[in-house]
């Protein structure tokens, strides 16, 4: 979800931050949040629900994947963490930052690079330019090939 107008995002370095944050947004912070807000910082980067309520892998205590999902919600609800799509690949969660994220996502290897918006500019004056269009890449991001599956496809 792209950040709501009537929400500001909730920005949070570090897990005690984001703990705190929960509460001051009203939330009781419940052993499934905390196990969410711990992967999402261990993760350091876009993650799937799925990724979440395995563990990440083992790395981490597994939960149940549908309270992933009501507690990723949750906390998109108050401006804690928001998500995006890449690609055909489930949706990706990531923490709120102080400043807008958009993202590119390699439709091979799956990976997913977050960029500051201005190194997106170029693109976006071009699309305006031919449609009229003024766009964003915040929730669906720009899908093609990374440089390592652009050298190796060919």
């Amino acid at each position: 979800m792209t950040v709501s107008p009537d929400r500001p995002a909730v920005a949070v370095d570090d897990l005690h931050a984001a703990e705190e944050a929960v509460r001051e947004q009203g939330l009781r912070l419940t052993s499934a949040r905390r196990l969410v807000l711990q992967a999402l910082f261990a993760a350091r980067g876009p993650v799937s629900a799925e990724e979440i309520a395995s563990g990440l892998n083992g790395r981490l205590t597994a939960s149940d994947l549908t309270s992933v999902y009501r507690n990723l919600e949750t906390l998109e609800g108050v401006g804690i963490v928001r998500h995006f799509h890449a690609g055909h690949g489930p949706g990706r969660y990531v923490l709120e930052g102080d400043r807008e994220r958009e993202y590119l996502a390699c439709e091979v290897c799956g990976r997913v690079e977050a960029v500051p918006p201005e190194t997106l500019d170029p693109a976006r004056k071009a699309i305006a330019s031919a449609t009229g269009y003024a766009v964003r890449f915040a929730h669906f991001p720009i899908v093609g090939r990374c440089d390592d599956c652009a050298v190796h496809s060919g």
